[in-house]
Protein backbone atom coordinates (compact mmCIF):
# COMPACT_ATOMS: atom_id res chain seq x y z
CA UNK A 1 0.00 0.00 0.00
CA UNK A 2 1.18 3.37 -0.69
CA UNK A 3 0.13 5.14 2.92
CA UNK A 4 -0.88 4.51 6.34
CA UNK A 5 -4.45 5.70 5.05
CA UNK A 6 -4.39 3.23 2.71
CA UNK A 7 -3.67 0.37 5.35
CA UNK A 8 -6.22 1.58 7.30
CA UNK A 9 -9.03 1.11 4.85
CA UNK A 10 -8.17 -2.47 4.90
CA UNK A 11 -7.98 -3.20 8.03
CA UNK A 12 -11.01 -1.73 9.55
CA UNK A 13 -13.77 -3.95 9.11
CA UNK A 14 -17.81 -3.45 9.16
CA UNK A 15 -20.47 -5.88 9.28
CA UNK A 16 -22.22 -5.54 5.52
CA UNK A 17 -25.88 -7.06 4.62
CA UNK A 18 -25.87 -5.70 1.43
CA UNK A 19 -24.40 -3.56 -1.33
CA UNK A 20 -26.73 -2.86 -4.07
CA UNK A 21 -27.78 -0.33 -6.87
CA UNK A 22 -31.43 1.20 -6.91
CA UNK A 23 -33.74 4.00 -7.01
CA UNK A 24 -33.75 6.04 -3.97
CA UNK A 25 -37.44 5.49 -2.53
CA UNK A 26 -37.60 8.32 0.00
CA UNK A 27 -36.40 11.61 1.13
CA UNK A 28 -35.38 14.54 -0.96
CA UNK A 29 -33.29 12.40 -3.52
CA UNK A 30 -36.38 10.08 -4.22
CA UNK A 31 -35.95 8.59 -7.48
CA UNK A 32 -32.26 9.53 -8.05
CA UNK A 33 -29.93 6.24 -9.06
CA UNK A 34 -28.24 5.43 -5.46
CA UNK A 35 -25.69 2.85 -4.47
CA UNK A 36 -27.06 1.74 -0.97
CA UNK A 37 -24.86 0.20 1.41
CA UNK A 38 -27.35 -1.73 4.10
CA UNK A 39 -24.59 -2.48 7.43
CA UNK A 40 -25.90 -5.49 9.69
CA UNK A 41 -27.48 -5.03 13.58
CA UNK A 42 -29.90 -3.00 15.22
CA UNK A 43 -30.60 -2.48 18.86
CA UNK A 44 -34.04 -1.29 17.98
CA UNK A 45 -37.22 -3.11 16.95
CA UNK A 46 -39.81 -1.85 15.36
CA UNK A 47 -43.17 -3.28 14.90
CA UNK A 48 -43.12 -1.78 11.40
CA UNK A 49 -39.79 -3.32 10.70
CA UNK A 50 -38.99 -4.17 7.05
CA UNK A 51 -34.89 -4.97 7.50
CA UNK A 52 -35.51 -7.90 10.17
CA UNK A 53 -33.13 -9.76 7.75
CA UNK A 54 -30.29 -7.32 8.53
CA UNK A 55 -30.22 -7.93 12.33
CA UNK A 56 -28.03 -10.39 12.08
CA UNK A 57 -25.99 -12.46 9.54
CA UNK A 58 -23.65 -10.33 6.82
CA UNK A 59 -20.17 -10.15 5.35
CA UNK A 60 -17.95 -8.80 7.28
CA UNK A 61 -15.96 -6.54 4.45
CA UNK A 62 -12.75 -3.81 4.88
CA UNK A 63 -13.52 -0.55 4.29
CA UNK A 64 -11.51 -0.81 1.27
CA UNK A 65 -13.63 -3.54 -0.40
CA UNK A 66 -17.00 -1.80 0.24
CA UNK A 67 -15.64 1.05 -1.56
CA UNK A 68 -14.39 -0.44 -4.74
CA UNK A 69 -17.84 -2.41 -5.05
CA UNK A 70 -19.62 1.30 -4.56
CA UNK A 71 -17.08 2.40 -7.53
CA UNK A 72 -18.36 -0.69 -9.39
CA UNK A 73 -21.67 0.82 -10.05
CA UNK A 74 -20.51 4.61 -10.86
CA UNK A 75 -23.27 6.36 -8.78
CA UNK A 76 -23.76 9.72 -7.43
CA UNK A 77 -25.43 9.17 -4.47
CA UNK A 78 -24.44 6.78 -1.89
CA UNK A 79 -26.97 5.88 1.33
CA UNK A 80 -25.76 3.87 4.38
CA UNK A 81 -28.71 2.17 5.70
CA UNK A 82 -29.77 -0.85 7.95
CA UNK A 83 -30.87 -2.12 10.52
CA UNK A 84 -29.07 0.76 12.68
CA UNK A 85 -25.58 1.65 10.74
CA UNK A 86 -24.34 3.73 13.73
CA UNK A 87 -24.72 0.91 15.71
CA UNK A 88 -21.13 -0.03 14.49
CA UNK A 89 -18.61 1.89 15.37
CA UNK A 90 -16.86 2.11 12.12
CA UNK A 91 -19.49 3.69 10.25
CA UNK A 92 -18.68 7.24 10.92
CA UNK A 93 -15.54 6.46 9.48
CA UNK A 94 -17.17 4.82 6.72
CA UNK A 95 -19.25 8.03 6.29
CA UNK A 96 -15.74 10.42 6.01
CA UNK A 97 -13.96 8.21 3.60
CA UNK A 98 -17.74 8.13 1.45
CA UNK A 99 -17.61 11.99 1.43
CA UNK A 100 -13.77 12.15 0.55
CA UNK A 101 -14.22 10.39 -2.22
CA UNK A 102 -17.17 12.75 -3.82
CA UNK A 103 -19.56 10.97 -3.57
CA UNK A 104 -23.47 12.57 -2.04
CA UNK A 105 -23.75 10.51 0.97
CA UNK A 106 -26.72 9.94 3.16
CA UNK A 107 -26.96 8.25 6.21
CA UNK A 108 -30.79 6.94 7.42
CA UNK A 109 -30.26 6.50 10.87
CA UNK A 110 -32.97 5.56 13.64
CA UNK A 111 -32.49 8.55 15.82
CA UNK A 112 -31.63 6.58 18.89
CA UNK A 113 -27.52 7.12 18.59
CA UNK A 114 -25.64 9.87 19.06
CA UNK A 115 -25.05 12.00 15.13
CA UNK A 116 -23.14 14.60 16.84
CA UNK A 117 -19.55 13.26 15.40
CA UNK A 118 -20.37 12.43 11.78
CA UNK A 119 -18.40 14.16 9.25
CA UNK A 120 -20.49 17.61 8.36
CA UNK A 121 -20.80 16.42 4.60
CA UNK A 122 -23.30 13.65 5.48
CA UNK A 123 -27.26 14.79 4.91
CA UNK A 124 -28.69 12.72 7.95
CA UNK A 125 -32.19 11.21 7.64
CA UNK A 126 -33.30 11.12 11.19
CA UNK A 127 -36.14 8.24 12.19
CA UNK A 128 -38.12 9.92 15.20
CA UNK A 129 -39.74 6.74 16.33
CA UNK A 130 -43.82 6.97 16.62
CA UNK A 131 -45.10 5.89 19.64
CA UNK A 132 -46.53 2.81 17.03
CA UNK A 133 -43.14 1.84 16.39
CA UNK A 134 -42.77 0.40 19.90
CA UNK A 135 -39.34 2.32 19.98
CA UNK A 136 -40.50 5.96 21.18
CA UNK A 137 -38.60 5.89 24.45
CA UNK A 138 -35.27 4.99 22.30
CA UNK A 139 -35.68 8.54 20.69
CA UNK A 140 -32.55 10.77 20.71
CA UNK A 141 -33.84 14.20 21.04
CA UNK A 142 -30.12 16.00 21.25
CA UNK A 143 -29.60 14.88 18.04
CA UNK A 144 -32.09 17.49 17.07
CA UNK A 145 -28.81 20.15 17.81
CA UNK A 146 -26.88 18.26 15.56
CA UNK A 147 -28.91 19.29 12.46
CA UNK A 148 -28.83 21.28 9.46
CA UNK A 149 -31.11 21.83 6.98
CA UNK A 150 -29.54 19.62 5.11
CA UNK A 151 -30.74 16.44 6.84
CA UNK A 152 -34.23 15.76 7.29
CA UNK A 153 -36.80 14.30 10.08
CA UNK A 154 -38.65 11.47 8.86
CA UNK A 155 -42.02 10.26 11.21
CA UNK A 156 -43.90 6.80 10.22
CA UNK A 157 -46.93 7.25 10.78
CA UNK A 158 -49.20 3.63 11.99
CA UNK A 159 -52.36 5.41 12.87
CA UNK A 160 -54.27 8.55 13.96
CA UNK A 161 -52.73 8.75 17.47
CA UNK A 162 -49.37 8.30 15.77
CA UNK A 163 -50.47 11.24 13.80
CA UNK A 164 -51.60 13.23 16.27
CA UNK A 165 -48.84 12.82 18.83
CA UNK A 166 -46.43 13.58 15.68
CA UNK A 167 -48.18 16.94 14.95
CA UNK A 168 -47.20 17.89 18.44
CA UNK A 169 -43.72 17.03 18.20
CA UNK A 170 -42.91 19.18 14.78
CA UNK A 171 -45.25 21.99 16.38
CA UNK A 172 -43.82 22.02 19.79
CA UNK A 173 -39.76 21.32 19.15
CA UNK A 174 -40.52 23.85 15.89
CA UNK A 175 -38.88 21.03 14.06
CA UNK A 176 -39.83 22.92 10.44
CA UNK A 177 -37.27 25.55 10.79
CA UNK A 178 -34.68 22.79 12.06
CA UNK A 179 -34.72 20.95 8.61
CA UNK A 180 -37.13 19.87 6.23
CA UNK A 181 -39.97 17.24 7.70
CA UNK A 182 -41.02 14.27 6.05
CA UNK A 183 -44.14 11.85 7.36
CA UNK A 184 -44.58 8.74 5.91
CA UNK A 185 -47.38 6.49 5.78
CA UNK A 186 -46.39 2.99 7.68
CA UNK A 187 -46.42 0.44 4.67
CA UNK A 188 -49.76 -1.52 4.55
CA UNK A 189 -50.70 -0.10 7.97
CA UNK A 190 -52.26 3.37 7.11
CA UNK A 191 -53.83 4.45 4.19
CA UNK A 192 -51.50 6.82 1.63
CA UNK A 193 -54.47 9.05 1.06
CA UNK A 194 -55.75 9.11 4.55
CA UNK A 195 -52.42 10.66 5.62
CA UNK A 196 -52.43 13.19 2.90
CA UNK A 197 -56.02 14.21 3.67
CA UNK A 198 -55.00 14.67 7.33
CA UNK A 199 -51.78 16.88 6.31
CA UNK A 200 -54.11 19.05 4.03
CA UNK A 201 -56.44 19.64 6.71
CA UNK A 202 -54.19 20.61 9.35
CA UNK A 203 -51.93 22.57 6.85
CA UNK A 204 -48.65 21.17 8.18
CA UNK A 205 -45.07 22.57 7.21
CA UNK A 206 -44.59 18.62 6.03
CA UNK A 207 -43.87 16.81 3.08
CA UNK A 208 -45.72 13.25 2.41
CA UNK A 209 -43.59 10.93 1.27
CA UNK A 210 -44.54 6.84 0.20
CA UNK A 211 -41.87 4.38 -0.09
CA UNK A 212 -41.39 4.50 -4.17
CA UNK A 213 -39.20 1.38 -4.10
CA UNK A 214 -41.94 -1.14 -2.55
CA UNK A 215 -44.72 0.61 -5.52
CA UNK A 216 -41.91 -0.63 -8.38
CA UNK A 217 -40.26 -3.91 -6.73
CA UNK A 218 -42.48 -4.93 -3.41
CA UNK A 219 -40.81 -5.94 -0.49
CA UNK A 220 -37.53 -7.63 -2.10
CA UNK A 221 -34.56 -7.29 -0.99
CA UNK A 222 -31.79 -5.19 -2.86
CA UNK A 223 -34.65 -2.77 -3.95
Amino acid sequence: MNSISDARLLETRLRVTEIFYSLQGETSRVGMPTVFIRLTGCPLRCDYCDTEYAFHGGETMSIAAIMAQVASHHAQFVTVTGGEPLAQKNCPQLLHELCNAGYLVSLETSGALDVSGLDVRVAKVLDIKTPGSGEVGKNLWSNLAHLTRQDEIKFVICDAPDYLWAVEQVRKRNLANVCPVLFSPAYKKLAEKTLADWILRDRLPVRMQIQLHKYLWGEVPGH
